[in-house]
């Protein structure tokens, strides 16, 4: 076992942690559901990985950010965090649900939507999104069922103009996209415009109430160390691959902890796009963040799906984790959760990757509960876009612990 990891885990350490692998619960609490990113881990086994191998003050780093969840968890209990992501409607989230937010800003968009709420009648002339409808980003929601959910969309997003700064525009753009995903991405039945409205209303003030949460735990947290000169939230929008070119790494330690889930090989997962009645995708998400896409899957998961291998996802994470192995040091634990849509071919390959890359894994039979010595966990209720529900390669997840081999 590596010293490090044998100095901070006891038996108990190792038995709460299992807990956490396997836990259940929604993804709640803070600002975890501002978003539905997915493939999301549980933030209760984000905070437990973060309190086991970090003190107050360390440094976290998250290459694969997706929704956040390692950001948050890292911030209200006294650690920094750099979080890295390619995907911007990543970042665009990332900022939103990692930013302390005042009172009198939440309070401002919330009277904001309350106001428009009566303005946002469909007889009212429409207010197109020119320069975003040229690009395609309302591709597959003007149809029968979805053009009111458009329309209201242009509706808001035209209005925004009225909130004062950043802050508050920013969250109410995180608010309409919740609000937009719950009634468009993979929805049997779109819900009308005056329902819509409400629900808008409905996430406004319940993402306020975990806005402040999170506000109240980050100061908190803020007098466990002292941070001045220093940073605790850094959202970069890159890939991995070159990431110890930032300028940041230069100015701070090496991270204690890598926490991270990255792309899985072999699964079809939609990072960048909704799917609206059936398999129609939309790239409107990154319309209502304000954020440019213009990137196909495979610029997301490493490599496209209708590929016969995984060849060109191994070479792209090498790359990746060799950027990973330059920004760590002897003492930097990697933690991540992988899934597998073929793990007895797809983990083999994945474990010589991270060797190649410098990383070996660390393997502790006493949490194990495979014949491989590996913690693995079934995912409940998992539906990828390429499968269907069930015990299928997918839908189990494995966590896999390294360190520097050198």
């Amino acid at each position: 076992m590596h010293p490090v990891l044998e100095r901070k885990m006891s038996d108990s350490d190792w038995g709460l942690l299992a807990d956490a692998v396997h836990s259940n619960d929604m993804v709640a609490g803070y600002t975890h559901d501002f978003y539905k990113y997915p493939a999301r881990f549980s933030p209760v086994f984000a905070n437990r990985v973060i309190r086991f191998f970090t003190e107050p003050g360390d440094l976290v780093v998250d290459p694969f950010m997706g929704g956040a969840t390692t950001l948050v968890e890292a911030r209200v209990i006294g650690r920094r965090c750099i979080g890295a992501d390619i995907n911007k409607l990543s970042t665009f989230l990332a900022r939103a649900k990692a930013a302390i937010i005042v009172r009198k800003d939440l309070d401002a968009v919330l009277e904001w939507a309350l106001n428009l709420r009566d303005r946002l009648n469909l007889r009212h002339p429409p207010i197109r999104a020119e320069d975003w409808i040229k690009e395609g980003y309302q591709r597959n929601i003007s149809c029968r069922s979805t053009w009111p959910t458009r329309k209201t969309l242009e509706l808001v997003l035209a209005n925004l103009h009225e909130l004062k700064n950043t802050s508050q525009k920013r969250f109410a753009r995180c608010a309409l996209l919740k609000t937009a995903q719950w009634a468009l991405d993979c929805t049997k039945v779109i819900p009308s415009a005056k329902v819509f409205r409400e629900k808008l209303i409905e996430n406004v003030v319940k993402m306020s109430k975990g806005a402040t949460e999170f506000s109240r735990a980050a100061k908190a947290s803020d007098k466990l160390y002292d941070a001045r000169g220093g940073f605790r939230i850094r959202c970069l929008n890159r890939s991995a691959i070159g990431l110890e070119n930032e300028p940041i790494f230069n100015k701070t330690p090496a991270p204690k902890l890598i926490l991270t889930s990255p792309p899985y090989p072999g699964v079809h997962v939609l990072y960048h796009r909704w799917q609206v009645k059936g398999r129609k995708e939309t790239p409107a998400p990154f319309w209502i963040a304000n954020s440019i896409d213009g990137n196909g899957e495979a610029f997301y998961t490493f490599g496209h799906r209708k590929r016969k291998t995984n060849k060109q996802y191994y070479e792209v994470l090498l790359q990746a984790y060799k950027s990973l192995a330059k920004i760590a040091d002897k003492n930097t634990i990697m933690v991540q959760m992988v899934g597998f849509s073929n793990p007895a071919s797809q983990l083999p390959a994945y474990l010589e990757t991270m060797d190649k890359a410098g990383f070996k894994e660390d393997k502790f039979l006493s949490i194990s509960n495979m014949p491989d010595g590996r913690l693995w966990r079934i995912v409940p209720n998992r539906k990828w876009y390429a499968t269907h529900k069930g015990s299928i390669g997918s839908s189990k997840e494995v966590v896999l612990f390294h360190t520097l081999d050198r």
